[in-house]
């Protein structure tokens, strides 16, 4: 059965969303999509456990399943927009079948490729980034639309056994650009010596 569309009206500020959500985020590791998730993470604040992938448009939820396959003990969360997560929906179903416990994915839907000129997405059509999750098989899922809903949706990045997958509904409003390094041998030494020290 189909789910059902929604009219609900998107309200959300996606850099507030970001930024409250890595508010109280502790040590998680973190992995962005390309664009919009990664220039938020860094307005946020920028953190040696952020790893901002600037290119490979699709990959950010296999690169987080990755991590947390390999560091069972530490909290990931995958934050990535909905043009990114369309293109890499068979990562889904991969994620649900390895089942880790300790990942998270977020997609920041505004219903837009912000990358290449805002053209809308599948989810502007009715395309329902949560019902592909549950039928991959995720062990939580759930689609906020306000500030009270994200509220309450906290735990599921930080503490609920995943693998968990979130959308959050928000505004295509633009936000001023806050890059952080680009430089991707630099990212990658950044974060590893974060994670493991120095070699």
């Amino acid at each position: 059965m189909a789910a059902p569309r929604t009219n609900r009206k998107i309200t959300l500020d996606r850099r507030k969303v970001v930024t409250r959500i890595l508010k109280d985020r502790g040590d998680t590791l973190l992995v962005t999509g390309l664009g919009a998730p990664t220039w938020d993470a860094a307005a946020a604040g920028d953190n040696p456990n952020n790893f901002y992938l600037w290119g490979g448009m699709g990959g950010a939820a296999v690169l987080g399943l990755g991590l947390a396959l390999a560091r069972k003990k530490r909290r990931v969360l995958v934050i990535t927009g909905d043009g990114e997560m369309l293109m890499g929906l068979g990562a889904l179903a991969t994620i649900a079948v390895q089942s880790p416990p300790n990942l998270a994915v977020c997609v920041i839907d505004n219903q837009r490729y912000g990358e290449t000129g805002m053209q809308e997405t599948h989810t502007q059509f009715g395309v329902n980034l949560e019902m592909v999750a549950v039928g991959a098989g995720f062990r939580e899922t759930d689609t906020v639309w306000t500030m009270k809903e994200l509220e309450g949706s906290l735990p599921l990045f930080f503490e609920t056994p995943g693998p968990v997958f979130l959308n959050v509904k928000v505004t295509d409003a633009p936000q001023p650009m806050n890059l952080p390094m680009r430089d991707g041998p630099a990212l990658k030494h950044r974060f590893r010596e974060s994670l493991l020290g120095q070699a």
